[in-house]
């Protein structure tokens, strides 16, 4: 979440961000958290007054008592006690104002960057970057979920007998292709100094308030009711709450890890081809790349994880294409993001494969994920993460791209994790 200091630094600046992100009322809202940040200011200084006077009358009961007054004594230990009711009052209506305010931050995003483009919608995004080339298909080219079905590759009809829509099984070579690129995934960012974490799949509520998945996404998210627990919509969530309430040494950023879980999202979009098959599920595979950093390197890392990703499709040899995505289609925490997707042949449209973002000190905030800097002051880091990569698109590209009259070729970098060079 925001700071108060963001706010009281550059009050226009932030109330401009918010408005490039389409969060209306920026202007009424930032001024009712400094209208509530003033009462507990207020509530502050009434209670150092009083515990000032507190401080001062409590010496001088000793010296009254050392010269032999009594009565005297008596009277300023009745106002001690007098004035610490009124302090009990006063740290409570400090402690209300401090939550009001924190509780209406959670409803505020994040600002974005300069560079990041005007827009409320996706059609706005600026591409910056396209890679890979067309693949020529056969005549009559299938759409991946065809083709799943005739190399019994995934049963959509099973998941939908099992748990229900955008659940699918993964059958023999289907399971294979999904297993291989998880590992192929993990193996790369190994290669690229990221730390293999296995976290949990579900979370408390304090994790996604944490990463910001609260309250914003809450009906997105599965909720477990009965032990108020969240199926995660995504690895960021646990792996970046291992550092809530982690103070690090400057020495030890940037921290990078990446995981592999699954991921469960409610929502799965409206119907249509846009939807089918793969293109949006419930349950899905992915790998999450994340990063803690200091706020002086933070966008080098950006760019050090837009470039891992870049170079996974190029190893893929998946056409693809760089997206800066306008204020009004970035998420709530995002400060700056890129969208990664490939292009698929056989349904002639761009399919989205990765997110990566830099979300300033705006989670940190919420974390509490503070570093102890040369000067040995504590600052908020910066965190990062993107997908690399979330496996049903490319699978789904994979299949459409590389079909050919005897089969869907495997690309070379996937070969050895595969153990063939066809699926027939």
């Amino acid at each position: 979440m925001l700071t108060i200091k963001q706010i009281l630094d550059d009050k226009e600046a932030v109330i401009r961000g918010l408005e490039k992100k389409n969060f209306k009322n920026a202007a009424e809202t930032i001024e009712q958290v400094l209208e509530i940040d003033n009462k507990r200011k207020a509530a502050q200084s009434e209670l150092d007054a009083l515990l000032a006077e507190i401080k001062t009358l409590s010496k001088s009961i000793g010296m009254l008592m050392k010269e032999g007054k009594k009565e005297e004594a008596e009277q300023a230990k009745g106002k001690v006690e007098s004035i610490k009711q009124q302090t009990v009052v006063l740290e409570a209506k400090k402690k209300e104002a401090e939550e009001e305010r924190t509780q209406l931050l959670y409803t505020i995003p994040n600002i974005p960057y300069d560079e990041v483009p005007e827009g409320t919608t996706a059609e706005e995004n600026v591409i910056v970057k396209t890679g890979g080339g067309e693949t020529p298909l056969p005549e009559n080219a299938l759409p991946h979920w065809e083709l799943a079905k005739k190399y019994n590759l995934i049963d959509f009809d099973l998941g939908v007998k099992i748990t229900g829509a955008g659940f699918p099984v993964y059958v023999g070579q289907g399971a294979r292709l999904q297993r291989a690129l998880i590992n192929f995934f993990l193996d790369e960012a190994r290669a690229a100094g990221y730390v293999e974490i296995m976290p949990p799949t579900v979370v408390n509520a304090a994790s996604g308030y944490g990463t910001g998945q609260l309250p914003d996404k809450e009906g997105q998210m599965y909720h477990c009711q009965l032990d108020d627990l969240y199926l995660i919509p995504t690895a960021e969530v646990p792996v970046t709450n291992i550092y809530r309430d982690v103070i690090l040494s400057e020495k030890e950023l940037p921290v990078k890890n990446c995981a592999y879980t699954q991921c469960f999202r409610r929502e799965a979009g409206s119907y249509g081809k846009e939807v089918r098959g793969l293109n949006r599920l419930h349950e899905f595979s992915k790998i999450e790349i994340v990063r803690i950093d200091t706020p002086e390197h933070s966008r080098q890392s950006h760019q050090e994880m837009l470039e891992h990703v870049e170079n996974l499709l190029i190893k893929l040899e998946l056409p693809y294409r760089i997206l800066r995505l306008c204020g009004g289609d970035m998420s709530f925490t995002a400060a700056i993001c890129y969208d990664f997707e490939v292009y698929s042949e056989a349904q002639k449209r761009w399919l989205e494969v990765s997110s990566v973002s830099n979300f300033d000190s705006y989670q940190a905030n919420r974390l509490q994920c503070r570093y102890r800097n040369a000067d040995k002051k504590i600052q908020l880091c910066h965190t990062l993460n993107g997908s690399a990569l979330a496996l049903p698109r490319i699978v789904a590209a994979l299949l459409e791209n590389f079909q050919t009259p005897e089969g869907i070729r495997i690309p070379k970098a996937l070969q050895p994790y595969m153990g063939c060079d066809m699926i027939k």
